[in-house]
């Protein structure tokens, strides 16, 4: 995707595809107010919000890259914490495939977390609540790291480290391929990146 108004075509394709818009803000690695203001954006000379969208399908395409990717994202979490984790902690969507290989490279548990904003359909957000899949591990009495994407204003992030708390699991540490939300700890959880992305204004 190369300017605005692509992603907005895309936004509005993905809405058609029935995808709601907590979906369309992961699918876009962009924020849930970037999201709407795709989807609602029309002539009105109305300024989008302060966002950067991350394109990451060169490596999302490949098996082979993103291995890779996940081998460095492991050394990242092994060089911060100096050990295992007992379970690895995947934020769906785009954080499940890193997971499940930063969990084969520790050779540790994987747990599927699914934020609430993957049930978001713009209007009823806080009545919402995540959920771990019980298709995957469990975080009880576990160290555990946790894996996506991007953090963009770190909402979901803090979510899920929270969730990993209330579940009696104990979150030691997390990584990213790109931070955009400029903080490096997130609800008292050290968030290392790949990339970190500084907007100049």
């Amino acid at each position: 995707m190369k300017n605005i108004d692509d992603l907005i075509e895309n936004a509005r394709e993905l809405k058609g595809r029935g995808l709601k818009s907590g979906e369309i803000a992961d699918e876009l690695n962009v924020s849930r107010e970037t999201a709407n203001w795709l989807l609602t954006h029309g002539d009105e000379e109305d300024a989008p919000p302060a966002d950067i969208h991350l394109d990451w399908s060169a490596l999302g395409s490949s098996s082979r890259r993103l291995s890779l990717v996940a081998r460095a994202m492991t050394d990242l979490l092994y060089e911060d914490l100096g050990q295992k984790p007992d379970v690895v902690v995947g934020i769906v969507k785009a954080g499940m495939p890193l997971a499940t290989l930063v969990a084969d490279e520790f050779d540790a548990a994987l747990a599927e977390y699914t934020p609430r904003k993957q049930k978001w359909s713009g209007d009823d957000y806080d009545d919402l609540s995540g959920s771990f899949s019980r298709n995957f591990a469990a975080v009880e009495d576990s160290d555990c790291v946790l894996v996506d994407d991007v953090v963009t204003s770190g909402r979901t992030m803090t979510e899920a480290v929270r969730f990993v708390d209330e579940n009696d699991g104990n979150p030691l540490s997390a990584v990213v391929l790109a931070n955009k939300s400029g903080e490096d700890s997130i609800d008292g959880v050290h968030v290392n990146s790949l990339l970190n992305v500084v907007r100049v204004e």
